[in-house]
């Protein structure tokens, strides 16, 4: 067995990720979900499968911001990575992500609510182009849909943030786009959940300790993206040839 250097479980530790927000999901883009759903006229209100596509339009257009957000700190992990050397970058970057991942863990669980701070940071972006969104309302049709979720998926949030420094050391831009496209299908279960889906997904929500067991396992994946040669899964095996 060797530790193999270039090993990334981004996609994957995205994914969980986006699985595990749903507990801030429900709260913050469930909202968002129901005011798209009362600017619908009410036979589609009224109608799951006519509300269906103007639901999968947005959640479609917000995991499509989420990939371009992706790709452009691909971008930025480049510049920097060469600025500071391949290694040495890539390293700073690792680190900053299992801060962040380990900050969301805390915040999940309930141990850390001044990690919702942090949305501060997107927070003057988001006056600028949230105004565009609001001129979408009410929805008509399934493209307004899509670009009202475009715009939503720039709204600040931490745990897409943590997602971001996640996505920022995956080495390629295109794997940083592919990593938060990863963290969007995660979180599909959450915004796009109707009927018992949405039940069950808030009744976990307000139970404490699944919270925090979720905000445990959040920290120890930031533990695998800080200490990649503690993840099982970063270890080949080698074949030593006979002759």
């Amino acid at each position: 067995m060797a530790f193999d250097p270039a090993f990334s479980s981004s996609y994957l530790v995205a994914f969980v990720m986006g699985l595990f927000s749903s507990m801030h999901c429900i709260g913050m883009c469930g909202s968002i979900i129901g005011t798209l759903t009362l600017s619908l006229s009410p036979e589609i209100r009224n109608n799951k499968k006519l509300l269906l596509p103007f639901v999968f339009n947005y959640n479609f257009g917000r995991i499509t911001s989420y990939t371009i957000a992706g790709a452009l700190v691909g971008v930025i992990e480049a510049l920097l990575t060469m600025h500071l050397g391949q290694a040495h970058g890539h390293r700073t970057l690792q680190l900053l992500s299992a801060a962040i991942m380990a900050g969301a863990g805390l915040y999940i669980a309930g141990w850390f609510p001044r990690f919702a701070y942090i949305e501060k940071a997107g927070l003057h972006f988001w006056r600028k182009i949230e105004p565009y969104g609001r001129k979408l309302i009410p929805v008509k049709n399934r493209t307004q849909a899509y670009l009202f979720g475009m715009v939503w998926g720039w709204l600040p949030c931490g745990l897409v943030y943590a997602a971001l420094t996640l996505a920022a050391t995956a080495g390629e831009v295109s794997k940083s786009a592919m990593t938060m496209l990863a963290f969007g299908l995660g979180t599909l279960p959450a915004v796009m959940g109707v009927g018992i889906m949405t039940h069950v997904l808030t009744r976990l929500s307000r139970m404490q300790r699944f919270k925090q067991a979720i905000g445990l396992l959040m920290m120890v994946l930031a533990l695998f993206a800080a200490l990649p040669w503690l993840n099982p899964m970063a270890y080949t095996t080698t074949h030593i040839a006979t002759h």
